[in-house]
C-alpha cells in the first residue's frame, strides 16, 4: 500500500472514530498531542477538535464523498449533518499526516444548499439535495 493510501486510511478512520463513534480515548492516538488547528471556527489543539465534537449533538454524523492524497496531505469532501445547525456543513477538510499521525488541519466550510437555494441546480453532496432525500 502506497503512503497516500495509508495517509487516506488513516484519517478515514481518524474522522469516523472521533466524529461518528465518539471514542475519544482511541481519536487521541490519531491525533499528535502537538496537533496545529487552523479552523476558525475550532479552538487550538486536538482538545478544542474534541471539545467542539463534545459539544455538538449526540447524532452528529460525518460522511465522505472524495478523499485525495499526495504525500503527507490529504483532503477530504465531506458532510457533516445534525450538527445542532439549521444546515449541515459541506467541508473540503486539508490534513497534514507526520509519525502516523494528523498533525496539522484547514478547512472550507460551507453551508448545505436546498434544491431551491442552488443556483447550479447541482447538489453540493452526493446525488440527492438535503430536501430530496
Amino acid at each position: 500500500m502506497s503512503m497516500e493510501q495509508q495517509n487516506k486510511a488513516l484519517v478515514i478512520k481518524a474522522f469516523d472514530t472521533l466524529f461518528n463513534k465518539r471514542d475519544y480515548e482511541a481519536a487521541l492516538g490519531f491525533w499528535s498531542p502537538n496537533y496545529l488547528q487552523h479552523s476558525a471556527h475550532i479552538a487550538p489543539g486536538r482538545e478544542g477538535l474534541f471539545d467542539l465534537v463534545r459539544s455538538a449533538p449526540e447524532n452528529l454524523k460525518w460522511e465522505y464523498q472524495l478523499i485525495l492524497a499526495e504525500g503527507d496531505f490529504v483532503i477530504v469532501h465531506g458532510r457533516f449533518s445534525n450538527t445542532g445547525r439549521p444546515a449541515a456543513w459541506i467541508a473540503a477538510d486539508v490534513v497534514r499526516i507526520a509519525g502516523g499521525v494528523l498533525a496539522e488541519h484547514w478547512d472550507m466550510l460551507q453551508d448545505e444548499a436546498t434544491s431551491t437555494e442552488s443556483k447550479s441546480g447541482l447538489p453540493m453532496f452526493g446525488k440527492l439535495f438535503p430536501d430530496q432525500v
